[in-house]
């Protein structure tokens, strides 16, 4: 990473520059602000630290230009003691941070390891963006996803059943929906239905059909989705939450293409390819009894695993882009790179389906802003304790103001140490102001 010092003070220059090149960084220095400016026009930098208070051309003239030129520079103002307002007003102005004199290297060097971590994130995205994102209507450029879009393009144009497992929200259906529209059906029907959606006394009728007065209710003849995929494709979603009974009736359209209307009498003869998914590992339902191992095996011809999205945290930037084009009705909304980050390393537990739900809010809580909040994004967790940081009651009893206080200290170390020390995240998790979450490290000797 290339970073340009411009500062008058020798003693910094020397100093910070040293710690600076330690760390690795192309560091180049300007004694003035003439210097500075004419090293902007001729070189490339990822970062500025810059002196507010500069022989010649003075910083915030420099910031000014700078930002109109390259607003994406991070530039990192140095203000002298008793100028934090002139920081304030370069920060409205577009600088990244500000470093009021003294200061310690070791926060400059914080600071440039987040920018430098910034830069990879966007680096790596604009990569992205040259290759192909899109697989059908599946969203990935990841080593996990690829394999996911060779083995639909490899099993697409046969007639094998194909067992897709994943979490929920990982994009199921999708795959079954990419293999149908590769095959050679896809100019038939694909038929979907959800065996966790019917009861096991509804559901063999939605598969099978019924003859009119088979059973209470059946005022007409029903056609079964088996029967609706003749040709085609039948997605039977969350099959391991189908009954006993009814995996045996499958079993028989597996192996014979045909079944009997719940109620009739007539073989009914079909032509469909199976695709199944499921949310659990129907291995284990084999070895526990509640699932037939001849079906397994019929049905898992051709297994596809989707891997959940706390596993693809690089295809994240190319979902948020796809369902803001989805949601955003022509607005062009972005996220910075910190909150890029923080949804990167988030679990996500919904996977696909919950970023879209995520996007989709942040959208509708955005108002004029184009750059959607974090805090939209993702909801704030509760952050626990750990057991060696919960205050010990003692031998004697203590006041309640003391064991609150030492309550305290325990929940802002943990506190720290999860925002790995952001204090504009952690007043915003506390939902105090920063001035009011300084006074209490000041007050506990945690700043």
């Amino acid at each position: 990473m290339r970073v340009l010092l411009a500062e008058d003070d020798k003693g910094i220059r020397v100093t910070l520059g040293d710690a600076i090149k330690e760390k690795g960084y192309d560091l180049t220095v300007a004694p003035d602000g003439n210097r500075a400016l004419e090293l902007l026009s001729q070189q490339d930098f990822d970062c500025v630290l810059l002196d507010i208070k500069l022989p010649g051309v003075d910083g915030m003239t420099i910031l000014q230009k700078t930002t109109v030129a390259k607003p994406d520079l991070p530039i990192i103002i140095i203000t002298g003691f008793g100028t934090v307002d002139s920081a304030i007003v370069a920060l409205k102005s577009g600088a990244y941070d500000y470093l009021e004199k003294p200061f310690y290297n070791e926060k400059v060097l914080l600071i440039l390891e987040r920018i430098r971590q910034q830069n990879k994130i966007r680096q790596e995205y604009l990569k992205l963006k040259e290759e192909k994102q899109h697989y059908e209507n599946l969203v990935g450029k990841s080593h996990k996803m690829k394999e996911v879009f060779q083995l639909i393009e490899s099993v697409a144009k046969s007639d094998a059943s194909v067992l897709i497992q994943g979490e929920s929200g990982t994009g199921k259906e999708l795959v079954a929906e990419a293999i149908h529209t590769q095959s050679l059906r896809k100019d038939a029907p694909l038929v979907k239905i959800s065996c966790a959606v019917f009861p096991e006394n509804l559901i063999e009728a939605e598969l099978f059909g019924h003859e009119k007065g088979a059973f209470t209710d059946a005022k007409s003849q029903k056609i079964g989705r088996f029967e609706m995929a003749d040709k085609g494709t039948i997605f039977l979603d969350d099959i391991d939450d189908m009954s006993p009974r009814t995996q045996v009736k499958l079993l028989r359209v597996l192996q014979e293409h045909e079944f009997e209307r719940i109620g009739g009498t007539a073989t009914i003869k079909v032509d469909i390819r199976i695709l199944v998914a499921t949310k659990d590992d129907l291995l284990k339902k084999v070895k526990d009894g509640s699932f037939r191992e001849d079906l397994y095996y019929r049905l898992n011809v051709v297994n596809i695993k989707i891997p959940p999205l706390r596993e693809r945290e690089s295809d994240i930037q190319l979902l948020m882009d796809h369902f803001i084009k989805k949601y955003g009705k022509g607005k062009e909304y972005k996220v910075d790179p910190e909150t890029l980050f923080a949804l990167q390393n988030y679990n996500w537990p919904g996977n696909v389906r919950e970023l879209e739900n995520a996007v989709e809010r942040a959208v509708t809580l955005a108002g004029d802003s184009l750059v959607l909040k974090k805090e939209h994004l993702i909801k704030p967790q509760p952050v626990q304790p750990a057991e060696s940081d919960s205050p010990q009651m003692p031998d004697q009893f203590i006041s309640l103001v003391e064991y609150l206080n030492q309550a305290e200290v325990a929940y802002l170390k943990r506190l720290n140490e999860f925002t790995k020390g952001n204090k504009t995240e952690m007043a915003g998790i506390l939902q105090i102001s920063r001035k009011n979450l300084w006074e209490k490290l000041k007050k506990y000797g945690l700043e």
